[in-house]
């Protein structure tokens, strides 16, 4: 496909990408927040816990109708939501950015629009924006600030998308086979108020004007995190394509519309990617820290602080950026599992943040028991070993050849000793851990590093877009 008049104009007075990324790239650690009206069912409908996937699926995966699923935001009044202790825990554990869906797929608007009367101000007794103090915090704690914006699937203004889901993956609805049926025979919907306007009127008169309102009203935007490209139109993503303009430094990601907006960075989505899958790509793992995005009462699947510490080190071993998930409660709280959690990562990152911002994936292959990231300096290299199961031995052997110039333990600057052999160095530990979910040994060596050869890149799925 030619470039096309909306796509050239979009690039116009871009920054080079060396520029525009050079933030992200250094930071590795960033906030999603998936939060809106779905937060008051908490996965529930008529009874009856959500079948599959996450909470903010529940309007289209149980099939409820636009006024009812309208009339539950009048009781969404997050009366505990503090946006400046949103940021201030991002901020102390150790995260460089946050992103919020100032619009999911149930098309609710998280501030103030003219676009649509279906949003925060206009729809819920709270009544005001909740994105405008979010902004003043990430300004105040110095966070980049970016926004989830569903471009494409929107079940409450007329005319947006719907990914088609069965009624079994909602609740027991006895009229299973009718609504299954009509879902098939109007592209996913379930309620005639969605098909009021076309796909296009809706582009028109709430996508693009909402994208304008969202890159106009809130300072400096760092990121626009599109989801979800269901039934995307080239003309339709130029459309929303034109509006970067308005923030020429903005990062874009991979979904506003397949394969011809690739965007800047690619998306896994609940999996971290081999070694080399990839290698070179600007990419970012976005995963929940449960079983789910949006706030859900009965999901207490939450992962370990230390499986959380250990996967933000796998990825940036791997040269990408983690994106960890949040869902607030209805009153605007943070779940107190979500909010233990970022404090114990917090107290990790105080101490070993340095092998984690700005650093570059590991030239050596991950090693069973740790991960190793990399940072570059004129005629030096660093290594930063996290060393996840502790030797018994009282050894940490890597195939090193470049002299060593010093090692120690990054915590607490203890100098180790190294030895040479035929397969690389030993390096002397102590016997106990410092932090037996991940100790950092600092290595300096002299010269260039050379990357080992991989098995070769693989391709790789992007995650579930319609989970």
């Amino acid at each position: 496909m030619g470039m096309s008049k909306g796509l050239l104009y979009a690039q116009v007075n871009r920054l080079p990408d060396s520029v525009r990324m050079k933030w992200w790239e250094e930071a590795r650690f960033g906030m999603f927040i998936h939060w809106g009206v779905y937060a008051q069912f908490g996965g529930v409908y008529k009874g009856h816990e959500q079948a599959r996937g996450g909470a903010e699926w529940i309007m289209n995966r149980s099939k409820i109708p636009v006024d009812e699923y309208q009339a539950m935001a009048k009781q969404f009044n997050p009366t505990q939501y503090n946006a400046d202790e949103w940021v201030r825990m991002a901020k102390d554990a150790g995260m460089k950015y946050l992103i919020i869906t100032a619009k999911h797929h149930d098309g609710f608007a998280l501030f103030e629009t003219k676009a649509s009367k279906w949003n925060m101000v206009d729809a819920t007794p709270y009544g005001k924006d909740v994105l405008k103090p979010l902004a003043e915090a990430c300004r105040k704690y110095g966070l980049k600030l970016g926004f989830y914006y569903s471009q494409a699937q929107d079940w409450n203004n007329p005319g947006g998308s719907a990914a088609r889901k069965l009624m079994r993956e909602g609740w027991p609805n006895p009229d299973s086979t009718r609504i299954d049926d009509y879902t098939l025979a109007h592209h996913g919907h379930w309620d005639p108020k969605q098909e009021t306007a076309s796909f296009s009127d809706y582009i028109k008169n709430v996508s693009v004007p909402q994208v304008k309102e969202l890159l106009s009203n809130y300072g400096d935007i760092a990121v626009l995190w599109w989801d979800t490209p269901t039934n995307m139109t080239d003309e339709a993503a130029n459309m929303l394509q034109e509006q970067l303009a308005l923030q020429p430094n903005i990062i874009t990601n991979d979904r506003l519309k397949r394969p011809n907006f690739p965007g800047d960075t690619k998306t896994p989505e609940q999996k971290i990617p081999d070694w080399s899958e990839l290698e070179g790509k600007h990419w970012e793992t976005c995963m929940t820290m449960n079983g789910t995005w949006g706030y859900r009462t009965s999901d207490h699947k939450w992962k370990s602080a230390e499986t959380l510490i250990r996967n933000l080190v796998d990825i940036a071993s791997k040269g990408g950026n983690y994106l960890l998930n949040v869902g607030p409660k209805p009153d605007g709280s943070f779940p107190q599992e979500s909010i233990e959690r970022l404090a114990v990562i917090g107290k990790w990152m105080k101490a070993n943040s340095e092998a984690v911002y700005t650093t570059k994936s590991s030239p050596l292959q991950p090693f069973e028991w740790g991960r190793c990231t990399m940072k570059e300096d004129g005629k030096r290299t660093y290594l930063y070993v996290s060393v996840f199961d502790w030797p018994k031995n009282g050894l940490v052997e890597l195939p090193i050849e470049n002299k060593v110039l010093k090692a120690s333990l990054l915590a607490n600057n203890q100098v180790l000793k190294v030895k040479s052999n035929s397969n690389g160095i030993q390096i002397g530990v102590p016997e106990q851990a410092i932090d037996p979910v991940a100790t950092v040994i600092k290595i300096e060596v002299a010269g260039k590093f050379k990357r080992e050869k991989g098995p070769g890149a693989k391709n790789m799925k992007t995650g579930a877009l319609d989970e």
